[in-house]
């Protein structure tokens, strides 16, 4: 079955965060009635801040069981832990520390410091999630998986042309020199990404717009890795005004 694709736009990134949030929010109520658990994947940026601190705001944030959710991250720097520029800190400065996830729920990628090099972080989290999925499996079962756009292409740490971007026998990679800072990160791979039920890619800016167009045209994700993430079920990828300037009106669903 081929998973259904969906560009949505929104007026600006306020708009687009806060309207992922309801989104969110909703599916999770949805999914948490149906299963004991969910396991959602986070990311980092701007955006994807934004929207992290948009379901923090939301007036429905408590209608979500906090405590049946699992947390995960699609890539990380690899600084000391509690360092100002990783994503986990971000991610629980805008939202995590302010509902009732279960401590042993959240599961970030191994900080520097923790182990004595990438590899090995690699190797471990590659086991905790193993540990985590159901018997025989490698991953669990991720429900949605919130993934940003650099302006070339690359999503979670998975960059063009990079060696990572190849890796289809692994869950998580060590990346070394990255082409933006810090250099050395960890990452899931495209394998791991397009495991999830739903893929939401957020984006916004005119500088991503060239990234998003080549997605959309179906280029080698080798080339743009934004063109590679499937979801089981669904991709959306959540869009401002700008970023979708140049995009064909057919392909695109407004959402104001």
């Amino acid at each position: 079955m081929t998973s259904e694709r969906r560009v949505l736009v929104h007026r600006d990134t306020p708009s687009l965060a806060d309207a992922v949030a309801a989104r969110f929010i909703t599916k999770m109520v949805d999914l948490l009635d149906e299963k004991r658990e969910a396991h959602i994947v986070l990311t980092g940026g701007g955006v994807g801040i934004a929207i992290l601190t948009a379901i923090n705001n939301s007036g429905a944030r408590e209608s979500v069981d906090w405590a049946r959710v699992h947390v995960w991250w699609g890539d990380e720097r690899w600084l000391p832990a509690d360092h100002a520029d990783r994503n986990d800190r971000q991610a629980r400065e805008a939202l995590l520390d302010h509902v009732a996830l279960r401590p042993e729920n959240i599961h970030p990628f191994p900080a520097d410091g923790e182990f004595d090099d990438l590899d090995e972080a690699a190797r471990a989290h590659a086991a905790t999630l193993a540990a985590a999925a159901r018997e025989g499996a490698a991953l669990p079962l991720f429900d949605i998986t919130f993934l940003g756009v650099g302006p070339d292409g690359h999503v979670a740490s998975l960059f063009p042309n990079a060696p990572g971007i190849h890796v289809t026998d692994d869950s998580v990679i060590a990346v070394r020199n990255a082409p933006k800072p810090p250099p050395e990160r960890l990452s899931l791979t495209m394998g791991a990404i397009n495991s999830s039920d739903r893929v939401w890619l957020a984006l916004a800016g005119a500088d991503k717009a060239s990234a998003l167009c080549l997605a959309l045209a179906g280029v080698s994700p080798i080339e743009v890795p934004a063109a590679g993430p499937a979801g089981k079920k669904r991709t959306v990828f959540f869009v401002d005004a700008a970023a979708a300037a140049d995009i064909p009106e057919d392909l695109i669903s407004q959402e104001y």
